[in-house]
């Protein structure tokens, strides 16, 4: 029998330990000096900046099995969960949306987007949490294997080269120009959040909500075979589909839930039934506002001319004779850690959380 539904302090810390992970792969001072396990494989492989999305992700699924579907259970009415789900969604959608719109008009020569990772944030999250109301835990467990072997025939019968696979073609066709990338020899365009690889997207989710599950039941031993269970079945199907965030490919769902599911544990098993006072937790409690609220704030500090300026004075100029153009460069991160750090700690403190 499941527990009745209770705040784990092992998913607020392990939310937050992965935001700030997003802002530090997401703000170096230099991007043209970052440290390999802060950038992202360039294509195949999976450097450790590629398991950040996922496990936040993840950690989606298992809110959702932790907050949803306990309600489902307790025989709570279905459509205010489903309107509150779908309306909560099309919030972080659109503040996805108000995001990429600031940085088109902050960057010089940027163009506009229309995908991105707070806009998949938000259809993983409306597609899991209407599967947790309407669909049984067997069921969502079928769609898990069902979402992974379909795509995996979509990538064997529509390739995984740059620019020509399936998956980047269709989001030439459905976004056109407002995409990450655009080649400019062929005008082909890649978007690494675009439509396709929502749905195994959508798999890391219901993973995180199997995980949820177990946490509820207090089955460590689960989360324990499910963590070496995909980390094995990953390395093995990566010899047919290879590690690729871009594409999303099964052996990146498999290989990343792994370790998710095994941070999940070890977390778990140190806040939740230690107690340890693990750090995260303030940036876990405001998740969005933390991501949102430091990608305007880098916005704003280059339209306004003050960011190049500032990573010279206060780190470049006097850290690069020293140590070279890497240390400075990963020192910005940190600085930007640090700073949002401060003002999530502040909020905390005062109890103010931002919901989306």
């Amino acid at each position: 029998m499941t527990e009745p539904s209770r705040r784990y302090a092992s998913v607020d810390v392990l939310r937050g330990v992965t935001v700030a992970a997003m802002l530090l792969v997401n703000d170096p001072g230099d991007w043209g000096h970052v440290w390999w396990p802060l950038e992202h494989a360039a294509w195949n492989g999976c450097t450790p900046t590629d398991l950040v999305f996922p496990l936040f992700l993840f950690i989606v699924g298992v809110s959702i099995a932790l907050a949803i579907v306990p309600r489902v259970e307790a025989g709570a009415a279905k459509a205010p969960l489903r309107r509150a789900a779908l309306g909560r969604a099309a919030r972080i959608v659109g503040l996805g949306l108000l995001l990429n719109v600031v940085a088109w008009l902050a960057i010089p020569d940027a163009h506009l987007r229309l995908p991105g990772v707070l806009q998949r944030i938000g259809v993983c999250f409306a597609a899991a949490a209407l599967l947790a109301v309407y669909a049984r835990p067997r069921m969502r467990d079928v769609l898990f294997v069902a979402l992974l072997v379909g795509y995996g025939l979509v990538l064997s019968l529509a390739g995984m080269e740059p620019w020509t696979n399936g998956v980047s073609r269709v989001d030439s066709v459905v976004f056109g120009p407002f995409v990450y990338a655009i080649d400019p020899a062929t005008g082909r365009g890649h978007d690494p959040e675009g439509l396709l690889a929502t749905f195994p997207a959508l798999a890391t989710t219901l993973l995180g909500m199997r995980a949820g599950a177990w946490l509820r039941a207090g089955n460590v031993r689960a989360l324990l075979v499910a963590a070496i269970g995909c980390l094995v079945a990953g390395a093995v199907t990566q010899w047919i589909w290879p590690f690729n965030k871009n594409l999303w490919t099964p052996s990146y769902v498999l290989w990343t839930g792994g370790w998710s599911f095994a941070l999940l544990l070890v977390v778990h098993l140190l806040a939740d039934r230690r107690g340890w006072r693990l750090p995260g937790r303030a940036f876990g409690v405001n998740a969005i506002a933390a991501y949102a609220g430091s990608g305007l704030m880098v916005y704003v500090l280059i339209a306004l001319g003050i960011a190049p300026w500032l990573y010279r004075v206060a780190f470049a100029s006097w850290m690069t004779p020293l140590f070279g153009p890497y240390v400075p460069s990963a020192a910005w991160g940190v600085a930007f850690v640090a700073v949002w750090w401060l003002v999530v700690r502040w909020m905390d403190r005062r109890g103010i959380y931002l919901k989306v």
